[in-house]
């Protein structure tokens, strides 16, 4: 890789791997050490301004790398570096290019309002005062939270703290921001305020943005990659498009006729699931072109309206999970 690529990965992880040492029991009075492999051995890199969104059940392995890159955790094997330095060896240089959230746990200080947990953070960082302002303005303007800033941390309800966290984040200008559930336990219009600014964080300053969340719906309205982990493993790194078609799904065709009519027959690696009244859908393989399918429909019925439905992230991510299988990916692959 010449030295231009190698600058736009700002996030380079080869061949990293964390294990645990843990006892568990034997008998009455004998404890066993076993080894947990929580990450083993996987490769990926994210280039400057980008949103990955990384996945998997619990316990695969998400949390455990993101304390990796903040430098929280120190690896067992191979290499990291995030804007070209080493998490372990300069976690406190790497702070001031980081903004990190976990959704479960609040970086604020709990019994102050939100203005001074803001204040605290602008000296911490030492960010200057025309940054800082700038910074804080935005995000009140975007988060909605004007009317909580003389309100204690304690007495803030789940989403509007999420989006306290989000904001005290970002105030110091990082490079990258790594969210951890961030959207856990928020009502529909709280996730909806912290998608869109994010999506606006990551457009207008560049900022990149690594997504761990149980809620598929934030990885498809603000990713184009995605990554999937499993026990530990990268199984999956790509595209929402090719992460269905790895998943076996099925996409549907809904076909609006002008009249009621009999089940849609006749078209090849189709198969009618649903009629009601004059609405049709037709289910067929998540990698298979729609195009044909459109043509025959249109060719042979009275046609009103069609479109095309993908198929549920979840529960292609379900299938992976419950098959055991290892689809191809751009950096799936065993880094050995």
């Amino acid at each position: 890789m010449s030295g231009a690529a190698a600058a736009e990965q700002l996030i380079e992880v080869d061949g990293v791997e964390k294990v645990f040492s843990v006892r568990r029991k034997a008998g009455r009075l004998r404890r066993v050490r076993h080894e947990v492999r929580a990450v083993d051995g996987i490769t990926f890199q994210v280039p400057r301004g980008e949103m990955v969104g990384y996945i998997g059940p619990n316990g695969a392995g998400k949390s455990t790398t993101i304390k990796m890159l903040t430098g929280i955790l120190v690896p067992s094997g191979g290499r990291l570096r995030v804007a070209g330095i080493d998490p372990a060896r300069e976690r406190t240089r790497l702070a001031r290019r980081i903004g990190v959230v976990f959704g479960q746990r609040t970086t604020l200080w709990w019994d102050l309002p939100l203005k001074d947990s803001y204040e605290l953070v602008r000296r911490m960082y030492r960010v200057p005062d025309a940054v800082y302002r700038a910074n804080l303005d935005r995000c009140i303007e975007l988060l909605d939270l004007g009317p909580l800033l003389s309100v204690p941390v304690r007495q803030l309800s789940l989403g509007q703290r999420m989006r306290g966290d989000i904001a005290a984040a970002l105030l110091h200008d990082p490079e990258v921001l790594y969210l951890d559930e961030p959207t856990i336990g928020l009502d529909v219009i709280s996730k909806a305020k912290v998608r869109a600014f994010l999506r606006e964080v990551n457009a207008e300053r560049g900022t990149t943005v690594l997504l761990t969340t149980h809620d598929l719906t934030d990885i498809e309205q603000l990713c184009r990659r995605v990554m999937v982990i499993d026990h530990g493993h990268l199984v999956y790194d790509g595209g929402l498009d090719g992460l269905r078609a790895a998943g076996d799904g099925e996409r549907t065709l809904v076909v609006d006729l002008e009249r009621e009519l009999p089940p849609i027959e006749g078209v090849p690696g189709a198969r009618t699931v649903k009629v009601e009244g004059p609405r049709q859908w037709l289910a067929f393989p998540a990698a298979q072109s729609a195009a044909p399918l459109v043509a025959a429909v249109a060719e042979r019925y009275p046609l009103v309206d069609l479109s095309v439905r993908e198929p549920d992230i979840e529960d292609v991510i379900a299938t992976l999970y419950a098959g055991g299988r290892v689809p191809e990916g751009r950096a799936a692959a065993d880094p050995a």
